[in-house]
């Protein structure tokens, strides 16, 4: 039965069919949804984590003890789920383990346009990418396969817009697999240096394999795939950027898109790239297909002709592959900015306007309250990331003694505890005069 599923909720379906048992996650747009869609199924235990690494870390013993489990997060929460991430693909998996980010290009609500694609390589854990809800759901089930399979966990890599748009879908039961045996291998699971050495011939190993599957059997099973109308253009792509490239393009290129984003096949782009003519390597933010391309001597046209800030168009594509330009259809109507502010009845107004009131230095931190930077309060300073107003505003009193009196932190409750709370105990320990303010709505916001 196919329905009209949005992104995320199929990524959680297919979750659920799959037959995870565990999941665990943090809030972050555009990741948010998945998490949600999965406590309406009474089959998986679901939680929200204090931050990334927990939920990275509940999701990794849940996946030892012998249950699938998955955890979602942002691009930036990613950052925050390094440390367990790195190690795990040393460590590998019993059950299946899936984790999921998501990126935002364009910021439509992050601090920064970060390509989670380089954490693939960087992790050397294996990354899949769907375009558009069906793959969500598809891809989604395959990394759990795929993670027990070759004993890694499996990256799951979304974009805002796939997230966030709807199309079908094919649905279908729940797989009710069960708890697998747990076997107690400290060679396998504990990493001291002597068995971490061991554990690294195995990771480059299981990488040979992967790109053995991406030639092949990748293709075979539509993970990878190729496809020869005119063979002028020749595009090769992933993601988002495939859906726009055929709406853009339509008959008049041929497509190699690829599902899995590492590691990346070779011989696969060298016999796409010698059917086509000109080939244009299409990818939102990083140059990170195009420099695999020209790393195995493949000539193709990539950032030269497009860009590496925001999300791309059809009509970007058009222009650029055909020199065909797209009209943008506009109404000539002056429409005054409408920008984010803090809504009405917000407790946060009095305080930023009382902090105004006394001219304070505001070291800010990630939530609503960050709006406060906006007219007319126009109170804060400085926004690093989640946590950093607290460490930041003991610094700053570091370096400045004398005004410590003149500056605070202001940070909410649900990013206190997710890494504010660790630069408190620095202030205690190294006792600066710092004055930090906790906004607690007893919620999780603008997340």
């Amino acid at each position: 039965m196919k329905k009209l599923l949005l992104g995320n909720e199929a990524v959680a379906r297919g979750l659920y069919e799959a037959g995870c048992r565990v999941a665990s996650s943090y809030p972050g747009t555009p990741s948010t949804e998945i998490t949600e869609f999965i406590a309406e199924y009474d089959e998986i235990k679901s939680e929200w984590a204090p931050n990334e690494k927990v939920a990275c870390e509940v999701a990794f013993g849940a996946c030892v003890a012998g249950a699938r489990s998955f955890c979602a997060m942002k691009h930036v929460g990613l950052n925050v789920a390094a440390d367990p991430l790195f190690t795990s693909s040393y460590t590998g998996v019993n059950a299946g383990m899936v984790i999921i980010v998501a990126d935002d290009p364009g910021m439509h609500s992050s601090q920064n346009e970060q390509d989670s694609r380089h954490y693939a390589k960087g992790s050397k854990i294996m990354m899949l990418e769907p375009s558009d809800s069906e793959e969500c759901l598809k891809f989604s089930k395959l990394a759990f396969q795929l993670s027990e399979r070759f004993d890694t966990p499996i990256l799951l890599r979304l974009t805002t817009r796939v997230a966030h748009s709807r199309s079908l879908a094919e649905v279908d039961e729940r797989v009710g697999n069960g708890l697998k045996a747990y076997e107690k291998n400290p060679q396998k699971y504990v990493m001291v240096p002597a068995n971490a050495i061991k554990k690294h011939v195995v990771v480059e190993k299981r990488i040979l394999d992967q790109i053995a599957f991406c030639e092949k059997e990748a293709v075979e099973i539509g993970l990878n795939s190729v496809e020869y109308n005119s063979k002028k253009i020749g595009v090769i792509t992933s993601g988002i950027t495939y859906t726009y490239a055929k709406e853009a393009l339509g008959d008049n290129a041929s497509y190699l898109k690829l599902g899995c984003v590492y590691p990346l096949p070779e011989k696969l782009i060298k016999d796409f790239c010698n059917e086509c003519e000109t080939v244009y390597v299409l990818e939102e933010l990083d140059d990170y297909l195009e420099t695999h391309c020209k790393k195995i001597g493949v000539n193709v046209i990539g950032k030269e002709a497009f860009t590496f800030l925001g999300e791309y168009s059809q009509g970007l594509i058009k222009s650029k592959v055909l020199g065909e330009e797209v009209k943008n259809i506009t109404a000539d109507i002056n429409i005054p900015a409408r920008p984010p502010v803090l809504c009405a009845g917000c407790p946060h107004r009095g305080l930023f306007y009382a902090l105004k009131k006394l001219n304070v230095t505001v070291s800010g931190d990630i939530g609503c309250y960050t709006l406060g930077v906006a007219k007319p309060l126009g109170m804060m300073d400085t926004v690093l990331c989640m946590g950093g107003s607290v460490s930041g505003l003991h610094g700053r009193n570091l370096a400045d003694p004398e005004n410590a009196n003149r500056s605070v932190a202001v940070i909410g409750d649900s990013t206190f505890i997710h890494s504010g709370v660790t630069g408190l105990i620095d202030i205690a320990y190294n006792n600066t005069n710092s004055v930090s303010i906790i906004l607690d709505n007893s919620i999780t916001g603008m997340t």
